[in-house]
């Protein structure tokens, strides 16, 4: 705080050069820095040099969680720039947002949902339109938290799934919203991606124009009828459930651990 006073002084001079109707005086630059004084003073036991607090708990051997805010699509180097966020919510983000050393990472966990949503704009190849999106935003309750947009919906995404599993190198999958899937007719997995010449795309495109043009080739796996988000064993599901999970894992070549099957946080079946 010894600084503080000065470095807001030289802000609030240029706000007032710049804003016309922003009124300036010494009063009020005391009246803010004793107020962020207390704000401080509120926040000094959470304040740490956190390279050192992490490290050093790996070393007593505790255990740490680390949760990749966003997801990977969104990934400044990775993801499907200028659709991406500032920061990298992939795996590698751990070591260079976290000071964590590579090796001593351990199980990666990557969670996806049953079917694929994104907010905002953006190329979205399985984008399902009209009333099979609204359905199955409905049914998965696909709406902002704060601002209560609409998702786009639509079927899973492989090859993205799979372009996101090389990155991080996960070890296995939480797959969640299993439920919302219940009542479907047929279930399509996007399992590749043909150029608009045909030609068949070997890997995930980095280029937005060839994205924005590809053609899904899908894989139609039968759906099923019972409500699950009571099912707490994996035996318990229905045959075409446990199918399109077992499918999803033989594509990507990642094993399923968790299924969500609801909301609650007792609503998940240990693979």
């Amino acid at each position: 705080m010894d600084t503080f006073g000065d470095k807001l002084d030289v802000l609030f001079e240029d706000a007032a050069a710049r804003f016309e109707g922003f009124k300036y005086s010494k009063s009020m630059l005391k009246e803010e820095v004793e107020r962020y004084k207390r704000f401080a003073e509120r926040l000094d036991p959470f304040i740490a040099d956190t390279v050192h607090v992490l490290n050093e708990s790996i070393r007593q051997k505790k255990k740490i969680l680390v949760e990749g805010g966003q997801a990977t699509m969104l990934d400044i180097d990775f993801g499907t720039y200028p659709f991406v966020t500032s920061s990298s919510p992939s795996a590698g983000g751990i070591c260079t947002g976290l000071g964590i050393a590579p090796r001593v990472i351990g199980d990666l966990i990557g969670v996806v949902k049953a079917y694929t949503t994104r907010v905002g704009s953006g190329p979205f190849p399985t984008e399902l339109l009209g009333e099979d999106g609204d359905a199955l935003r409905k049914a998965g309750m696909e709406f902002g938290t704060t601002t209560g947009r609409p998702r786009r919906c639509g079927w899973l995404d492989i090859v993205a799934l799979k372009y996101c599993c090389d990155i991080n190198g996960f070890s296995s999958l939480n797959l969640t919203k299993l439920d919302v899937l219940s009542g479907l007719p047929e279930i399509k997995l996007g399992v590749s991606y043909n150029q608009i010449d045909g030609q068949k795309l070997q890997s995930f495109p980095a280029d937005l124009d060839t994205l924005e043009q590809v053609q899904v080739n899908y894989e139609v796996l039968p759906g099923w009828d019972s409500d699950i988000s009571s099912v707490r064993s994996y035996s318990e599901l229905p045959q075409a459930a446990r199918r399109y999970v077992e499918r999803i894992e033989e594509l990507v070549g990642v094993p399923v651990h968790y299924i969500g099957v609801g909301p609650g946080r007792d609503a998940l079946i240990y693979k």
